[in-house]
């Protein structure tokens, strides 16, 4: 039998063995490389990347977006219809009164402006919301007016960018969608009344019973039962990455509620040379001079829009610049017919 031979390897003299030391350190660098990797993903993942969860089929959008590619003066044929009229601050028809005005006080550095829409309605379904692109998820955000202007909206504001967070009771229209419950929140019933309550204490099947409408989870509290909520100086919104002190003054967004049907909207101007923002504290005291029993903080900063007839009424960011929101409150007609 012929014997294969096999010509013995021969060691490169010039290549060295990795020492235990550069074995050890290319371990922790791979290591390091995959944990961050993990951690920019796992952020990208939560704060930018959409999860749409339900897509929400809604017949006033559904009309509207027909509307909008057939006749761009959708909003004004509706104000038409239902025997309305209006101008650049105000709105009149059988079902609602909207009165805008824009106030400013201070001088200086030390001037604030803001927005406050008066609102009384015939029928509590007139005030509604609304999400982004029409669905219920996280990361999903379009501006206010463009959100608005999908579903005939007559006036909105931003909501509480509910997409941010993966917690809070989400009830919208009627219809559930989130049921975590967190921190102190706001809910509209079907017969014109706003409440502020703790979402650990009332459960979401209590305030379906109930008749609410719609659930805000933001916050903090400004009025509760007539009364200012005395202390802002602890409040947390949420642990989430970036979130901001919310105490100093800043832009401004609010819901307040002076008698069923009857709601005040205040949005604030902030962060620019003409007006420095509100405090926590400030903004309670104007929903209290203007009357509301209740009143609660939404979504504020960049977010704090207010929309009327087709134009945003403040001037977001500073330089009339909107920011995309996961959600409005908006005014519209014919919901309850």
């Amino acid at each position: 039998m012929m014997k294969i031979y096999e010509k013995p390897t021969r060691k490169d003299p010039h290549k060295r063995p990795i020492s235990p030391r550069k074995r050890r350190w290319l371990i922790i660098t791979l290591v390091m490389v995959l944990t961050v990797g993990g951690i920019l993903y796992s952020l990208v993942d939560r704060y930018l990347i959409r999860h749409v969860q339900v897509v929400v089929a809604d017949e006033n959008t559904t009309t509207a977006a027909t509307g909008n590619r057939n006749d761009s003066t959708s909003t004004s044929t509706t104000s038409t219809e239902v025997n309305a009229t209006s101008d650049d601050w105000n709105y009149s028809s059988d079902d609602m009164e909207v009165h805008i005005e824009k106030v400013q006080t201070g001088s200086g550095s030390d001037q604030i402006t803001y927005y406050v829409a008066d609102v009384q309605l015939t029928d509590a379904s007139s005030l509604r919301t609304a999400l982004a692109d029409n669905s219920f998820g996280t990361n999903i955000t379009e501006n206010t007016s463009e959100i608005a202007a999908a579903n005939n909206a007559i006036f909105a504001i931003n909501g509480d960018y509910y997409g941010f967070r993966d917690d809070g009771v989400i009830i919208r229209n009627g219809t559930l969608y989130r049921d975590s419950p967190t921190r102190d929140a706001l809910a509209l019933f079907n017969d014109g009344t706003m409440k502020t309550y703790n979402e650990n204490e009332i459960s979401s099947s209590e305030l379906l019973a109930d008749g609410a409408t719609n659930t805000l989870s933001f916050g903090p509290i400004l009025i509760q039962d007539g009364e200012i909520v005395s202390d802002f100086s602890s409040v947390k919104i949420d642990n989430n990455f970036g979130n901001r002190s919310i105490q100093d003054a800043n832009p401004r967004t609010a819901i307040g509620m002076i008698a069923p049907n009857h709601y005040v909207f205040v949005v604030v101007d902030g962060r620019q040379d003409d007006s420095r923002g509100m405090t926590l504290a400030e903004l309670a005291d104007v929903m209290k001079g203007l009357g509301a029993t209740e009143a609660y903080n939404l979504d504020g900063g960049g977010s704090s829009t207010m929309y009327f007839m087709g134009r945003v009424v403040n001037n977001p960011l500073g330089r009339n610049q909107e920011r995309g929101v996961s959600d409005i409150l908006y005014l519209t007609e014919g919901q309850g017919s």
